[in-house]
């Protein structure tokens, strides 16, 4: 789906969103097609929503968008930080 699919038949809502087709430029991650995974009505649920699925699948590429938003705008930033040995 694209976004404007999103946000007119979702309005007002907070949605739980995977990109389906997405890529990077000039820092930021363009995505083109996204699936629906949930809806929610808090940002509360929307983030328990993702933490559930973030912790069972880490390797998809979920977002959280509230679609009162016209146009969604998602910054990269790369990991910088110190890592633990193993």
């Amino acid at each position: 789906m694209k976004w404007t699919e999103i946000r007119n038949q979702y309005p007002d809502k907070f949605v739980l969103v995977e990109a389906v087709s997405a890529y990077s430029k000039e820092n930021k991650r363009i995505i083109e097609e996204m699936s629906l995974i949930e809806e929610y009505t808090s940002s509360k649920e929307a983030w328990s929503g993702y933490k559930k699925i973030h912790l069972e699948f880490p390797e998809r590429e979920l977002y959280i968008f509230h679609t009162s938003k016209e146009q969604i705008e998602v910054e990269e930033q790369r990991f910088i930080g110190v890592r633990g040995r193993i």
